[in-house]
C-alpha cells in the first residue's frame, strides 16, 4: 500500500482527451482516491482542443474508469472525484493559450488552496514536448519561485541520440533537472521492484548471477494487437524505437547490473548506466549474425482475419517499419563476459506477456546420469506482467523403478493472493512525482546509453534490404529468430 500523499498541486494533463489519459492516467487518479491517497487540496486539469464543458469531459471520464479502473466505482467516491476534475480548451501549438491557461491556473490555485504546485503531463505527441515547454517558460509557469514545478514526458525521448540530446536541452533550459520526470511504465510495475529484492536480498542468486553458472538470459515482451490507433507514431518508430530503446533496456539494466552501493537514486543510475555503456554496439560484423527483424502479415486468429501491418489504416501499403525484433546482445564487462542476452519484443503474438527468463548452465553428462532421461537445465523466471512472480524449475527423480527425471517448479505468484492491493504502474508513478521521487523514471545519462546502443542498429538497417512481411498473426514471430537461438545452441523458452 502507497503511503497518503500530503502535498497539493494542480496536475495539468496535456493531451487530456487522449488514449493515454482515458485508460491509464484518471482510472490510476480515482485508484489513489479510493485508497485515500490524494491530497485534499489537489486538481485535475484536463487540457485539450475538442469543444468540450467540464461537465462533458467528467461524463466521458467516468466511461472509461469504468472500464480500466482496477477497483469498480463506487457512486460516493466518484462524486468527490470528479469535482477535482475540470477541463480547459485551448490549442496546444498556439502561444495565446498558454497565456489564457495560467490565468485560469491561477484562479483554480487560489479556490483550492494548491500553493502554486504545479505538476505538468505531457500526454502528446513527441513534436509537441519541446513547443509545450518553452511556452510555459515564456508565460512565466516554470519558474520555480515559492512553489515547485514539475514535468512527466512520455516516451519516446527523441528518435535518435542527436533529436534525444536536443530536446534534453530544451527541457533542462526551463526545467532543473531533479523536476524532470522521464517515464517508463515498465519501471513502476511492482515485478521490476520486486527484482532488486529477489536478486540482492538471497545469497543463493546473487552468488550464481553471473556467467559462470548462467548459460543465456532472456527477455520477452509480446503483445497480442497490431498497431491499433496508434499508426501515425509506430510508423516513424517501429519496434526498435518504441521497445527496445526504452522498455527492453531499462529491463535488462535492473537484471544484470551490478549491485549498487545504496537504494539511492544516484546509486542505481549509475550501475544502470555502467551496463548500458558495456554493451557491444552492434556493427555491421556483429549486426548480421544478432539481429532479427519482422512484420507482421495477413492472418487468421481464432477464425477472425487479421489484417496485416501494411493492411492497417494510417500504415504505408509499402512500409518497411518493424513489428518485431529479436536480438542477441553480448556485454564488455567481467560478470558477464562471452553470456549471451536474448531479448524480443513483437505486435500480433500469441500472448500478452513480459518476462524474463534466467537459463542456468546443464549438469555435465556423467555416468551417473547417463541411464537417466529427460534432464533439464535449471531455470528461473520472473513473471512481470500480466502475472506477477517468480518460478524456480529444478530436475527430480519419478517416483518408481524407472530412470524417468521430471522438472519439479517451486511458484510464487505475487498477484495471485492480493488481488486489487497491487497498484498499477501509473498509480506508483504520479504518487513518486508527486513525492518528488525519482527512484522509478529515467535519467537522461541512461536514455543517452540506450540511444547510443540503438542507433548503431538503425544505422545497420539502412544498408540492409528487407523483405516484409515476414511472420504470421498469432505465432511467435520469424522462423529466423528460431534459427538465431539455434545457431547458438540455444532455444526461446516460451512462458
Amino acid at each position: 500500500m502507497l503511503e497518503r500523499i500530503r502535498t497539493p498541486c494542480i496536475i495539468t494533463i496535456f493531451g487530456g482527451t487522449g488514449d493515454l489519459t482515458h485508460r491509464k492516467l484518471i482510472p490510476a487518479l480515482y485508484n489513489m482516491s479510493v485508497e485515500e491517497l490524494l491530497p485534499d487540496e489537489l486538481m485535475i486539469v484536463g487540457v485539450g482542443r475538442r469543444p468540450l464543458s467540464t461537465q462533458e469531459y467528467r461524463d466521458s471520464l467516468l466511461e472509461s474508469v469504468t472500464k480500466h479502473s482496477r477497483h469498480p466505482i463506487r457512486t460516493d467516491i466518484w462524486e468527490r472525484f470528479k469535482e477535482r476534475i475540470h477541463y480547459f480548451r485551448m490549442n496546444l501549438s498556439e502561444s495565446e493559450g498558454f497565456s489564457s491557461l495560467k490565468t485560469w491556473l491561477e484562479s483554480l490555485d487560489e479556490k483550492a488552496g494548491t500553493q502554486g504546485n504545479r505538476l505538468f503531463y505531457l500526454s502528446v505527441a513527441p513534436s509537441l514536448f519541446e513547443p509545450i515547454v518553452l511556452h510555459l517558460y515564456r508565460h512565466g509557469m516554470a519558474d520555480n519561485l515559492g512553489a515547485w514545478q514539475r514535468v512527466i514526458i512520455e516516451k519516446p525521448f527523441g528518435r535518435d541520440l542527436r533529436s534525444a540530446a536536443f530536446l534534453n536541452h530544451v527541457i533542462e533550459s526551463v526545467f532543473p533537472p531533479q523536476n524532470i520526470f522521464r517515464i517508463d511504465h515498465y519501471l513502476g510495475k511492482e515485478m521490476l521492484r520486486s527484482l532488486m529484492v529477489i536478486r540482492f536480498g538471497n545469497a543463493v542468486f546473487e552468488r550464481i548471477w553471473n556467467s559462470r553458472y548462467i548459460e543465456n538470459i532472456q527477455i520477452t515482451a509480446a503483445e497480442t494487437v497490431g498497431v491499433e490507433n496508434r499508426a501515425g507514431y509506430y510508423e516513424s518508430s517501429g519496434a526498435l524505437r518504441d521497445m527496445l530503446q526504452s522498455h527492453l533496456l531499462q529491463l535488462l539494466a535492473l537484471v544484470a547490473m551490478e549491485p549498487p552501493i545504496s537504494l539511492d537514486i544516484k546509486a542505481i543510475r549509475d550501475e544502470k548506466v555502467k551496463f548500458l555503456k558495456s554493451l557491444l554496439k552492434m556493427d555491421d560484423g556483429l549486426f548480421k549474425n544478432n539481429i532479427i527483424r519482422g512484420q507482421y502479415g495477413e492472418g487468421s486468429i481464432d477464425g477472425n482475419t487479421i489484417r496485416g501491418y501494411r493492411q492497417e489504416k494510417g500504415i504505408d501499403p509499402a512500409s518497411n517499419t518493424e513489428t518485431f525484433i529479436a536480438l542477441r546482445i553480448l556485454a564488455g564487462n567481467f560478470r558477464w563476459g562471452g553470456m549471451p542476452f536474448y531479448l524480443r519484443t513483437g505486435k500480433r503474438m500469441p500472448e500478452k506477456t513480459t518476462y524474463v527468463v534466467l537459463e542456468f548452465k546443464s549438469m555435465p553428462e556423467i555416468l551417473y546420469f547417463k541411464e537417466y532421461k529427460g534432464m533439464q537445465p535449471n531455470l528461473l523466471e520472473i513473471r512481470i506482467h500480466p502475472s506477477e512472480g517468480i518460478s524456480f524449475s529444478f530436475n527430480a527423480k519419478k517416483p518408481g523403478s524407472g530412470n524417468e527425471i521430471s522438472t519439479v517448479r517451486m511458484d510464487y505468484c505475487q498477484n495471485c493472493s492480493y488481488e486489487n492491493n497491487s497498484p498499477e504502474s501509473y498509480e506508483r508513478l504520479l504518487a513518486d512525482a508527486l513525492r518528488n521521487d525519482q527512484t522509478l523514471f529515467t535519467s537522461w545519462e541512461e536514455i543517452e546509453a540506450s540511444w547510443n546502443f540503438v542507433d548503431s542498429i538503425a544505422r545497420s538497417w539502412e544498408k540492409e534490404t528487407v523483405s516484409f512481411p515476414n511472420y504470421t498473426p498469432g505465432t511467435w514471430g520469424p522462423t529466423a529468430s528460431n534459427q538465431l537461438l539455434e545457431r547458438y545452441g540455444h532455444h526461446w523458452w516460451n512462458l
